[in-house]
């Protein structure tokens, strides 16, 4: 537990505000650019990320500064239905400059050009029209110039994005430069991981000691328990790395696979277990697409946390650096086209911004943050199926409605709605109709668990227990045993659950086997091998006080400080890793 008083880094203003209104279209035009913008998607030629955007609305007009200097303004919605991030860009004398804005209130507010306003923008919310006078003076040359990473602009309705260098862990650091300047550094690394693969690994101390879950709730309230052996229902789990402080005692001597209340935060559960206390009926189910555990995974501590969707929100956000656009360097000679500079035609976000830290109008209500997935380099298929298709299946995100890189079929997606609801899910061609509607995704490879519909129950992936096909990283010998992360979904009397996990020392087999206990719909690997990677974090808020409780206190590590005061990743500073962030509503 670690008190935090530089809480609010990037909190900014979030103004109420009427239903929001856009400017009449003029509907054959814009179903012909709907058209012309659709086939920029899908063509597979170079092009630039705005291109990439078919769902985009365009504006420009005619600007004038306060010198009388004429230029024009364009304004682009990149993604109306979701209507957060635009891109404004200004020429004056062929020179042209753009901006990354994001919109903090985009259900009730929109951003608009005028020819009758030839100084700055408008800004409508219902009915009303307020001016920001952006272009006649230097306003947005000094914002872009600023050291902060989100600038405020018209009192703090919108924010100008800005660069910033994502922090680097010594290990990251040091393993990127194996890959990129040493002569076989991936080989070395995969070595490292096979001596290291085993070093994070927790048992926790079984007792016999009868301990039950907070009775002050209804078991409706809680995430499903998993299913455990009958000979350790009267046993207890203890695990002294566990960072979050539960409600009541604080202790953490826990019955295996019973969620407790996480204290301070309502609506957030922890659980522990090792897979063998798992039912033995589960262990000895699907067979030919999970592998006999060994000793040393079956009993490695396995650390979950759940999130009631009825109370949150999710959000996503890349990191400075990751997930890259360009190639992964692991897809077949075959599946890369030389004149593209990255399977989706781009191999560069710019000129948007990706700035690795929780947006100022999401960071006040936020309760916790984990990483995401793999970076581009290990994201893409080397084997099997997926390898011969789309490219080589590169792994594909969402952020704010913008298109990073397509959502290929046949991949495990976790994706946000613009209504805010939460879905899990192997993607399908079909699920393209969703696009519109998307505002985050997140693919990371083949599930772990899919819902099996004929028997109701959750059923391990078929590609679980196969290395290559199912891109699960590891070593070229196939040794899968790390410390992994994961998501899933889970449902109780109609409600939903989203839960993180954190395996000490596990396969792709052993993830399902915890899933599976879980009674999980679905279920997702995300990244791996060490605490950086399978970093969670949760706060909680007192009065001005904000307190930081990682899932494994060793998680600590990853956080900086200032003046003697702890500044947490992603919440406080920007980070080089994309990551997932939960939201209070």
């Amino acid at each position: 537990m670690t008190r935090l008083v530089k809480c609010c880094v990037s909190a900014g203003l979030l103004i109420a505000a009427g239903p929001s209104q856009q400017p009449p279209q003029n509907h054959a035009s814009q179903n012909h650019a709907s058209q012309y913008q659709a086939s920029q998607y899908e063509a597979d030629v170079p092009k630039t990320i705005v291109e990439l955007q078919q769902f985009r609305q365009s504006t420009s007009i005619r600007i004038r500064s306060k010198t009388g200097k004429e230029g024009v303004a364009t304004l682009i919605n990149l993604n109306p239905s979701i209507n957060s991030w635009y891109l404004l860009k200004l020429a004056w004398n062929g020179a042209e400059t753009a901006y990354h804005l994001e919109n903090l209130a985009p259900h009730t507010r929109s951003i608009l050009l005028d020819e009758k306003y030839p100084s700055g923008i408008l800004i409508a919310e219902g009915n009303s029209r307020a001016s920001c006078e952006l272009f006649a003076g230097d306003v947005l040359t000094h914002a872009k110039a600023s050291p902060l990473v989100y600038y405020p602009l018209c009192d703090g309705r919108i924010f100008l994005r800005n660069s910033a260098t994502g922090h680097r862990s010594t290990l990251e650091a040091a393993t990127e430069f194996l890959r990129e300047h040493v002569w076989g550094g991936e080989k070395i690394i995969g070595l490292g991981h096979i001596l290291m693969g085993d070093m994070n690994r927790e048992t926790g101390e079984l007792e016999t000691q009868a301990q039950s879950a907070a009775k002050s709730k209804d078991a409706g309230d809680l995430p499903l328990p998993a299913s455990i052996d009958s000979k350790f229902t009267d046993r207890v789990l203890e695990s002294y790395n566990l960072g979050i402080d539960l409600d009541g005692s604080g202790k953490t001597r826990m019955t295996p696979g019973v969620w407790y209340a996480a204290r301070g935060n309502p609506g957030v559960y922890v659980s522990l277990l090792q897979p063998d206390l798992i039912d033995p009926a589960i262990l000895q189910s699907y067979k030919t697409s999970v592998n006999t555990l060994d000793s040393v995974e079956a009993s490695a501590l396995v650390y979950l946390v759940a999130f009631d969707l009825d109370r949150f929100d999710l959000g996503f956000a890349l990191g400075t650096d990751h997930p890259k656009v360009g190639w992964s360097d692991q897809v077949l000679a075959n599946m890369r086209n030389p004149s593209l500079p990255g399977p989706d035609g781009i191999g560069s976000i710019s000129p948007l911004v990706s700035t690795g830290l929780i947006s100022p109008g999401d960071s006040a209500r936020t309760v916790a943050a984990f990483t995401g997935g793999f970076k581009r380099m290990h994201g893409a298929f080397k084997y099997g199926d997926l390898a011969l298709r789309n490219h080589g299946s590169h792994y594909g995100f969402i952020e704010n409605g913008v298109v990073f890189s397509k959502l290929q079929p046949g991949l495990a997606t976790i994706f946000v709605l613009d209504d805010g609801s939460v879905g899990m899910k192997t993607w399908a061609d079909a699920d393209n109709k969703l696009l519109p509607r998307i505002k985050h995704a997140r693919q990371n490879g083949v599930p772990l668990i899919e819902f099996d519909q004929a028997h109701q129950s959750s059923a391990p992936g078929a590609l679980v227990n196969k290395w290559g096909a199912g891109n699960w990283s590891g070593s070229e010998q196939g040794k899968l045993r790390t410390m992994r992360a994961g998501a899933a979904m889970q449902r109780n009397r109609g409600k939903r659950f989203l839960i993180y996990a954190v395996f000490s020392d596990a396969t792709p087999s052993a993830m399902a086997r915890i899933f599976q206990a879980y009674r999980c719909d679905y279920a997702m690997l995300l990244d791996m091998n060490a605490l950086e990677h399978t970093y969670l974090a949760i706060y909680r808020r007192s009065g001005s006080q904000l307190f930081v409780d990682h899932l494994l206190k060793g998680m600590s590590v990853l956080e900086k400080s200032e003046s003697g005061e702890v500044v947490p990743r992603f919440l406080g500073y920007s980070d080089n890793r994309d990551f997932f962030y939960v939201m209070r509503r």
